[in-house]
């Protein structure tokens, strides 16, 4: 998924977290909503203006975003 053309981030726009263009919904809040169970139908149901490919988009985003995270053990 090409996440690219539907989340941009703006300092000026929610202290510049990535949000879906042309709105004000987060990647985070989306992410949040399918972590509390919703599905990808009720999503778009309550925010008409989506689509499936920004939904889509938030969690290729979210993917892009993990696998270049670098995770070392710490000794206890």
């Amino acid at each position: 998924m090409d996440w690219q053309p539907h989340i941009t981030a703006n300092p000026a726009v929610l202290a510049g977290k990535p949000i879906i263009v042309g709105t004000r919904l987060s990647v985070e809040f989306i992410l949040e909503l399918i972590a509390e169970g919703w599905a990808e139908a009720d999503i778009l149901k309550n925010y008409p203006g989506l689509t499936r490919e920004q939904v889509l988009a938030c969690v290729g985003y979210a993917k892009d975003r993990l696998s270049e995270e670098k995770v070392f053990a710490v000794p206890r």
